[in-house]
């Protein structure tokens, strides 16, 4: 293509979902991503005999970034600490420690290892600041996103409950929820036991063939990679609709290096590409790299005019920094439940997902099965992690014992604070650009959710009749994120924000930020990745809204 209206830098939820959207109503689009193009019946290996392998890293997959030293543990980590018990304490020391920020690069972004799960944003959560006095309002009320959520679920195919306990809904799911697998079925009973409700979880896997993609065969592999496409990841969903309109090209392994501005306009960004530095241009551009690749971008475009970095009139930029939260508690069963089988957190509890419905605490969090989140569907994670020996005892052991894990995690809000934010680091890439360095500090409120989310995950696994844990990891002693948000905050105040509630730069009338990055609170433990669609589809139809770009 020649010359494009718009210019998409990322291919996640936020740049496939836009360009889709742009595409679709007749504009031209390019798609720049870092990464590479993966190749599903190729890179993913659930038909190999090396199945149980992680998500491949293929080369340009992983963004370079830093973790600055983490706090010190005091006695706020106390019974709420990552251990195993045959490799003992994950974090020895008496410091947290980083586990990674996991993300990928490529096209499609990080729904190419997600599990699934498309969640809308717990109401009461948008409000935060008027309401409960921490983090900020959401720009827009729920009634606003509703559309375009449902728009997203339509385009992707969710597969979700007739009822849904939390998110209001005008309309159906595409298609019906699918049944609990045996093990879940298990440990649903259990939560309901003790006194909790569960609904069947609202997932991008689909139910039944749809959009000329397969139902799901519950392989339990989305974390790896799903190779038989029913897995609505943005590859085979928006991003492949917007190719075929004619009007969309993606472009893999273009790296931005830096965004040019003149005067109040983004006028092209600067990218490392196989033939050298190139400058690609077009009359708007949208970044969507992330809350943490898109505020070391724009830091990384200082100049005359952003001495600070561009589109951080405020000093936004990089603040605001919000994690993953979470505690996951691993126990055997005494009865073979084939746990190893079924889809990934196939239901949900969101009886404390509202701000205020956890006791003595604001910010909420969810439930849910996760053996296949614990990775505890092979024998080499039972091999390693929970049976211990050699020789032929251990192989009877192993016999014994495979099927019988079953794993509870609990994902909670994450509230900002001033000691977690995104800087560049000293340390340079490969183009001599600084890296992002990602500071994480946790504050008494998190320790205390942390610790009643381990609570709620122990009762379950007891009520369910399982022995005492044999394994559990925490946020409390380990920084390990895949849900990040915050860095490019959306507001209507422009002294205290970097977008404006169309995702749109203040100053730079032509810049769109449409990432994780532009949520001013992260929730009551909702994927955010549905919640970043919708977003991107109300920033691109008010664009289209002006005529022309």
């Amino acid at each position: 293509m020649e010359d494009v209206d718009v210019l998409i830098v990322g291919s996640g939820p936020g740049g496939g979902a836009a360009a889709w959207r742009l595409a679709t109503k007749g504009l031209r689009v390019r798609v720049l991503e870092a990464g590479p193009a993966f190749e599903p019946r190729k890179d993913y290996a659930q038909d190999r005999e090396d199945w149980e392998t992680p998500f491949p890293v293929l080369p340009g997959s992983r963004a370079p970034y830093d973790v600055a030293d983490l706090q010190n543990l005091g006695d706020e980590a106390k019974n709420i600490r990552s251990w195993n018990s045959l490799s003992g304490p994950y974090v020895p020391g008496e410091r947290r420690a980083s586990f990674g920020y996991h993300h990928v690069r490529g096209v499609g972004g990080s729904s190419l290892h997600f599990t699934g799960e498309a969640h809308r944003l717990t109401p009461a959560a948008m409000k935060m600041r008027s309401d409960f006095g921490v983090a900020a309002d959401w720009p827009m009320d729920y009634d606003a996103l509703a559309p375009y959520w449902q728009l997203a679920e339509q385009t992707v195919g969710i597969a979700g409950p007739a009822d849904d306990l939390r998110a209001p809904r005008r309309k159906p799911y595409p298609m019906p929820a699918h049944p609990f697998s045996f093990a879940s079925a298990r440990l649903a009973e259990a939560a309901r036991d003790i006194g909790m409700s569960i609904q069947p979880n609202s997932l991008a896997a689909l139910s039944t063939p749809y959009d000329d993609r397969p139902e799901c065969n519950f392989c339990g592999g989305c974390l790896r990679g799903c190779q038989r496409l029913d897995k609505g990841t943005i590859d085979v969903t928006y991003l492949r609709h917007a190719v075929n309109t004619g009007r969309c090209e993606v472009l893999p392994g273009v790296e931005a290096l830096q965004i040019e501005a003149e005067g109040n306009r983004a006028t092209g960004v600067l990218c490392k590409t196989q033939d050298g530095l190139q400058v690609f241009q077009a009359k708007v551009i949208f970044l969507a790299c992330g809350a943490v690749q898109t505020p070391r971008l724009l830091l990384n475009s200082a100049a005359s005019h952003s001495p600070d970095g561009l589109a951080n009139e405020s000093g936004e930029v990089g603040r605001n920094f919000m994690e993953t939260l979470l505690f996951t508690s691993s126990a055997l069963h005494p009865e073979d439940l084939g746990s190893h089988r079924g889809l990934p957190v196939d239901w949900v509890s969101w009886d404390y997902s509202s701000p205020d419905s956890i006791p003595g605490l604001v910010g909420g969090a969810r439930f849910g099965p996760s053996m296949a989140e614990s990775d505890l569907v092979g024998p080499v994670a039972y091999a390693t992690r929970v049976v211990d020996g050699w020789g032929a005892d251990h192989k009877r052991r192993m016999r014994q014992t495979f099927g019988r894990a079953l794993s509870v995690t609990g994902i909670g809000a994450c509230l900002p604070n001033v000691g977690s934010f995104i800087t560049l680091s000293e340390r340079k890439d490969a183009s001599g650009l600084p890296v992002p360095r990602i500071h994480s500090e946790l504050k008494a409120d998190a320790f205390a959710r942390i610790r009643f989310m381990a609570q709620v995950c122990r009762d379950i696994l007891a009520a369910a009749n399982c022995d005492k844990p044999f394994e559990e990891f925490s946020s409390a002693d380990a920084f390990s994120s895949t849900h990040v948000f915050g860095t490019c905050r959306m507001g209507r105040n422009a002294d205290e924000s970097v977008v404006d509630e169309f995702c749109r730069s203040h100053r730079w009338r032509n810049l769109f930020i449409t990432d994780g990055s532009v949520f001013p609170s992260s929730g009551g433990g909702e994927s955010p990745g549905l919640t970043i669609q919708a977003l991107a589809l109300r920033a691109s139809d008010h664009l289209l809204s002006e005529k022309t770009p």
